[in-house]
């Protein structure tokens, strides 16, 4: 029976496959690059004890209606190109965030491949910052 379905479903198989994939994907290169990921308080305590930049990488119209204090934002689209604005903080933990966390991640690989050694990822970005009510600047 289940030999059956798998026959008559193989698409949705190859789907979920391709799904669970770039899950891993995701995972694996956060781990091949050592992108460590943090939560919001442990974000607050670089940022208060060790004076942690955070750079949002969400666009500009995004930004704008919401990010976490003092952030700089420089959109994911364009880090790559204007990582020379960040050098001035490159002895500095740099606290990558975004929305949801997803970009952050794709950010935070991006300043390790520019050199940048003490990057992180904000877990859940501005939304489980804000789920713990915490200051957000518009």
């Amino acid at each position: 029976m289940f030999l059956e379905f798998l026959n008559d479903s193989w698409y949705l198989f190859a789907a979920l496959a391709m799904v669970l994939g770039m899950l891993g994907m995701t995972y694996l290169t956060q781990m091949i690059y050592k992108i460590k990921t943090v939560n919001a308080a442990q974000a607050i305590g670089l940022i208060n004890h060790d004076d942690a930049v955070v750079v949002d990488v969400c666009e500009p119209a995004e930004f704008q209606t919401g990010h976490l204090p003092n952030a700089i934002n420089m959109p994911l689209t364009k880090l790559a190109g204007n990582l020379g604005a960040l050098n001035k903080h490159k002895n500095k933990p740099i606290i990558i965030a975004c929305r949801s966390g997803n970009r952050s991640v794709k950010g935070a690989i991006t300043l390790k491949k520019g050199g940048f050694d003490n990057v992180y990822s904000l877990a859940g970005g501005l939304v489980a910052w804000q789920k713990e009510n915490l200051p957000v600047e518009r």
